[in-house]
């Protein structure tokens, strides 16, 4: 074959691509999807999933297979999603911890959680609530200030690098307080540890603590979003009681691997977005503790992990645990 013979057989491979994209991307989809949940059955992330299967599956026109990846505080899930094909047949739902924190406490990761995802819908929030052991004079961040410049502060954590841990960092470098971390294997435990006083406070997960706050049992100084708890509107946020600009939470969303086509990026966000935004899904979800979210485009949703990878790594090199794993 002659040159010019040779440019013309690769221009037309090339065309043929070309069009073969947008075909596939038109007709997706045409099989059952697989959504890998990187935690273990029974979770918020996999309760969340189980909720929306079925009227994302309704709108799509196929049925959507959850399968569970958990190990590795998410990073195994995630990494699957990253490795996936990019044919929108298997999404990932990684988080903060997988997508914004891993990166900065792991040496190396097998992915780049701002450039080998595709992300598609930001889909829910896991607000936590700050407690206190309730013979402790701490009703406030004003009275924790005080009580921490003449007392020992303790706090506990389900672990080194978890939220429970990090927010607690975060806090305490906002309020110019010190406190010491007691990492524990389990949030269940510092909670109890919390209610009998061996540690003076933490960070919690909704769920277990609302009913310790409402029967007395812990004292609560706020919740850790600048929005408030839709099961628990009166619990005031940390960002009105004290802690001026303080946010933070847990997040998740559904992603696929980098080089999708966008027509299928575009037509997931706008399935998942539009799924979130149902009444009763909604409903159900906040009573999960997670708080749903109607997502972003997902333009948007890409400058969101960069900039949350930059300041929740920021944090884990204050908690000197960067490259500790």
């Amino acid at each position: 074959m002659n040159i010019l013979g040779r440019c013309i057989a690769i221009a037309a491979m090339l065309f043929s691509l070309v069009q073969y994209a947008p075909a596939q991307a038109q007709d997706y989809p045409t099989r059952p999807v697989t959504l890998i949940v990187p935690w273990a059955a029974g979770g918020a992330v996999d309760t969340l999933a189980r909720i929306i299967q079925p009227k994302v599956a309704e709108r799509l026109g196929k049925p959507i297979i959850i399968e569970n990846r958990p190990g590795g505080g998410s990073t195994i899930g995630a990494t699957a999603g990253a490795k996936a094909p990019p044919d929108g047949y298997l999404l990932n739902m990684p988080g903060s911890g997988s997508m914004a924190i891993s990166p900065a406490m792991y040496k190396s990761l097998p992915y780049d959680s701002t450039k080998d995802f595709a992300p598609m819908a930001l889909v829910g929030r896991v607000p936590f609530v700050l407690i206190v052991n309730k013979d402790v004079p701490v009703k406030s961040i004003a009275d924790l200030v005080r009580y921490a410049k003449t007392n020992k502060v303790n706090y506990g954590s389900g672990g080194a690098g978890s939220p429970h841990h990090l927010y607690a960092e975060l806090l305490k470098s906002m309020i110019g307080i010190e406190m010491t971390h007691i990492p524990y294997k389990g949030s269940n435990d510092a909670i109890k540890d919390v209610v009998a006083g061996h540690i003076q406070l933490l960070f919690s997960d909704t769920a277990p603590s609302i009913p310790l706050i409402r029967n007395g049992t812990v004292t609560v100084l706020g919740v850790s979003t600048v929005g408030r708890l839709p099961n628990a509107p009166d619990i005031v946020p940390l960002n009105e009681a004290g802690a001026p600009g303080f946010d933070a939470a847990g997040w998740f969303m559904v992603a696929g691997s980098a080089g999708t086509p966008q027509p299928i990026v575009d037509r997931l966000h706008n399935v998942f977005r539009d799924v979130m935004a149902l009444p009763e899904v909604q409903e159900t979800v906040n009573r999960t503790g997670v708080v749903p979210v109607v997502s972003e485009p997902p333009a948007a949703l890409a400058k969101f992990i960069v900039s949350e990878k930059e300041r929740w790594g920021k944090i884990v090199n204050q908690a000197g645990l960067a490259g500790t794993l």
